[in-house]
């Protein structure tokens, strides 16, 4: 009788092992379920969300299930950062980050959260440098004629936020050309074009997405932010051959997660971006906004953002930014 009772006890413990091994397995094959949201950092209408709905749409066909974007603007991308940062590890909320993921430890007083402790990295998407773009009616053609412009008269630099890469890329013109000019911060990049094309404002770095406006004549493209000129627009000379040597700027996109989202939801994830950012149509679109595709491991991107936050932490003590 004892011999038959374990036996069974040995039976029982073999199946539990066997149901154990299988967890991972069947959890991998589970994820995702449900909906997958995308949180991205910018308003509606942007360049930044017009990337991420583009990456949405060929995620939703791989994953079976839908990926909703959410837009939360704020707090120069802190808002966004926080809400993915508090989210439940476990792959259904993913922030769609731009460079202010590195920029903001270095900008604000206090976060709460930590870029690096509080997120995951999935992949690099893309790397683009920035277009520096007026109004037709501003009295500038040129790189040298607006900043002989600027030292004629106040001048004004609009960005999507406070401390987001195209306000810093404008604040380091505004030093390496040696003049001044009012910062007008907006929520998200579409309400600035919206002030850029009648003339309200006077100056925007902003991603290749606008370069549609600019051969549709809505505005005027001077310069290049990159170290060299860009096949979307190679009539554009770099800011260096313009007038402003030395100045290079650039940007990216990459998909972050909470801590401890799961080994096997982060490896699906990176395999399933890679896949995407490999597809011709998206790579089209893609590069017809100026993005230049990247695609990375996450090792890779955790390397990017800690080069970063130590690159945009020189540019902003020397501009003498800080935001309480």
């Amino acid at each position: 009788m004892g011999t038959f009772i374990n036996r069974r006890r040995m039976i029982a413990l073999a199946a539990g092992a066997i149901s154990l091994r299988t967890i991972p397995v069947a959890q991998a094959q589970a994820w995702p379920n449900r909906f997958v949201r995308v949180v991205v950092p910018l308003a509606p209408g942007g360049p930044t969300d017009l990337a991420a709905r583009l990456i949405a749409e060929p995620l939703s066909k791989i994953w079976g299930q839908q990926v909703v974007i959410e837009n939360k603007p704020g707090a120069g991308g802190n808002l966004a950062a926080e809400l993915v940062a508090r989210s439940d590890p476990d792959g259904y909320t993913i922030l769609f980050a731009t460079s202010s993921l590195a920029v903001n430890q270095n900008l604000y007083r206090t976060l709460n959260y930590d870029p690096i402790a509080d997120f995951a990295p999935i992949t690099q998407l893309t790397s683009f440098p920035f277009y520096m773009f007026v109004p037709n009616s501003l009295a500038a053609s040129s790189v040298r004629e607006f900043i002989a412009l600027a030292k004629a008269k106040k001048l004004t630099l609009a960005s999507p936020g406070t401390g987001t890469a195209p306000h810093l890329t404008g604040e380091l013109f505004t030093r390496m050309a040696g003049i001044t000019m009012t910062h007008v911060p907006y929520r998200g990049a579409a309400p600035v074009l919206n002030d850029l094309m009648p003339g309200r404002v006077d100056l925007y770095f902003a991603s290749g997405a606008l370069l549609e406006n600019m051969r549709a004549g809505q505005i005027r493209g001077l310069a290049v932010t990159g170290s060299k000129r860009e096949p979307a627009a190679a009539e554009l000379p770099t800011m260096g051959e313009a007038g402003v040597p030395g100045f290079e700027a650039s940007s990216w996109h990459g998909l972050f997660v909470p801590a401890r989202t799961p080994a096997h939801i982060v490896k699906k994830m990176n395999t399933d971006a890679l896949s995407t950012l490999a597809d011709r149509a998206v790579r089209a679109k893609l590069d017809q906004n100026g993005y230049g595709i990247v695609g990375s491991s996450p090792e890779q991107l955790a390397s990017l953002l800690k080069l970063e936050i130590d690159k945009w932490g020189t540019v902003i003590k020397d501009a003498g930014i800080r935001i309480d």
